[in-house]
């Protein structure tokens, strides 16, 4: 029974540090539901094994408004699909803030994933 309560208030920390509100009147907006439609998607180019193409998949129901995307290595870029070439070999976490809109409501999850560069 304790690990079931343990359980249900991770569940419940987690879904408030996920969660944000709309700057006008406050309206909480679900960034936890958001959050798991949203994966993080990356190939390694055929022609440089340093340059990687990234891409969001959204399964949810809004729009997205804009994704931003940080490398890993001090740079960044914007766009639903993006290519990036690293300077040397290594391993990144990237780090996508995109941001879904319904109506006036807006919402901005950071979905992360590491990545190895050859």
């Amino acid at each position: 029974m304790k690990k079931i309560k343990r359980i249900f208030a991770v569940v419940i920390i987690v879904f408030l540090s996920f969660s944000c509100s709309k700057n006008d009147d406050e309206e909480i907006v679900d960034c936890f539901g958001e959050s798991i439609l949203i994966q993080l998607k990356h190939s390694v180019d055929g022609a440089n094994s340093k340059k990687i193409n990234y891409s969001i998949e959204y399964a949810g129901t809004k729009t997205v408004s804009s994704v931003k995307w940080t490398f890993g290595d001090g740079t960044s870029g914007e766009g639903m699909n993006v290519s990036h070439t690293y300077a040397a070999a290594g391993t990144f976490e990237v780090k996508a803030d995109v941001t879904t809109k319904e109506g006036s409501s807006e919402c901005t999850s950071s979905p992360k994933k590491s990545i190895t560069v050859n």
